[in-house]
């Protein structure tokens, strides 16, 4: 293997191990399809923001295009994922359950958590245990059905005391949780939910669980920065479970041209010589998520604007990169008016030395899958941006 990599070789690499690659499936797309993305990716965060779709889905299309919506619920009915904080809130295989018991030890110890959370289990165990035992006793439940959800503790964004224990408790492990159709987490006894076999696997320590989970990004990743490969589960101090790593053989060391640190290379990573995909992805997509990775790769400078006030946004509220051939080579701000049936790109940028034409008309079949896939009946630029032309003209036929 090599021990110096050109930065086209390492973005190869990289799109390789997310799947994009592969061919978008043409036949019935089913479980065994979306398997097989968890499975490159290892895991797919998790976000409430439905300006588009539920963030959740995009990964899959991205990666299988039109596909039935209900994948991802049938995958979690059918006790093939589950929901923990892996890279944020995320829905991660169940095996990987047993991997992350040290971060719900933390959590018991007070050592991990958002500090509201932890302040409620000091100041009110008696209250988290009643809200334990009525999870026992009636789940599934969610915050609004406990028979004492308690006051908010903020304005209108805060949550009650009630949610607030159930999150703890989540945090732990002592609970899990899967979403209902309307986003809400609702929260049961784990040995009511996942599989027995994942229950009753031995516990690993956290040094060989973070290994594992270090092995499960690189493979996602294809070739990363340390720093890379600890974000992808939000690991601390992970450097020298990096060094154990490369000593056993299981990374490669390599040098990349044009980054400033060392990288990791999986042993079983490809290095295709092209890569032909087109995808539009989620601002939350595992190929994107890590912003500094993403101009590194693409030497694209993207940024999520959803907490930009409106008047100091550059590209828009809710933008997604447009990949194409092994580029990022422009980015839309979408919106699903389902009242009136409409894919609305609210702005559309390209960017800089693309040929405008060409992109225009791969940009534009891509949305009308989308649309096709979201129930919409058609696409509606407004021709804002300033790709924004060549896409009107492109999607008007």
């Amino acid at each position: 293997m090599p021990e110096r990599l050109s930065a086209e070789a390492a973005r190869r690499i990289a799109l390789a191990a997310q799947g994009f690659t592969d061919r978008r499936p043409t036949g019935v797309i089913d479980r065994r399809h979306g398997r097989r993305v968890v499975d490159r990716v290892g895991l797919i965060q998790v976000d409430s923001v439905n300006v588009l779709a539920r963030s959740q889905e995009l990964p899959m299309f991205a990666r299988l295009g039109p596909h039935r919506r209900d994948l991802i619920p049938m995958m979690i009915a059918s006790n093939e994922l589950f929901e923990y904080w892996g890279h944020e809130a995320s829905l991660l295989p169940v095996a990987h359950q047993p991997l992350l018991r040290w971060r719900m030890t933390q959590a018991t110890n007070g050592e991990a958590g958002w500090g509201g959370l932890l302040k409620l289990a000091r100041e009110r165990p008696g209250y988290m245990e009643a809200v334990f035992d009525e999870v026992r006793d009636r789940g599934p439940i969610t915050a609004g059905e406990l028979s004492d959800p308690g006051s908010k503790n903020g304005p209108w964004w805060g949550r009650s005391y009630g949610k607030n224990a159930l999150e703890y408790l989540f945090w732990c492990g002592r609970i899990t949780g899967r979403r209902r159709g309307n986003f809400e987490r609702e929260y049961d006894l784990p040995e009511r939910v996942l599989p027995a076999a994942v229950i009753n696997a031995p516990t690993p320590s956290m040094h060989d669980a973070q290994r594992q989970l270090l092995m499960i990004a690189a493979g996602a990743h294809g070739v990363a920065t340390a720093s890379e490969l600890a974000d992808y589960h939000r690991l601390r101090t992970v450097r020298p479970l990096i060094e154990s790593l490369v000593e056993d053989g299981q990374l490669l060391k390599v040098d990349i041209d044009g980054w400033k640190q060392p990288a990791y290379l999986h042993p079983s990573a490809s290095i295709p010589r092209r890569v032909s995909a087109r995808a539009l992805l989620s601002p939350f997509d595992s190929l994107v998520w890590e912003r500094t990775r993403t101009e590194q790769l693409f030497g694209m400078r993207y940024r999520i604007e959803i907490y930009v006030p409106e008047h100091k946004r550059v590209h828009g509220y809710y933008v997604l990169p447009f990949l194409l051939g092994e580029e990022l080579v422009a980015r839309v701000d979408l919106k699903s008016d389902r009242k009136q049936g409409l894919l609305v790109v609210q702005a559309a940028w390209g960017e800089p030395g693309i040929h405008e034409a060409e992109v225009a008309s791969e940009l534009a079949e891509e949305l009308g899958l989308m649309a096709t896939w979201l129930g919409l009946e058609r696409v509606r630029v407004t021709g804002r941006g300033d790709l924004g032309a060549a896409l009107s003209r492109a999607v008007a036929p």
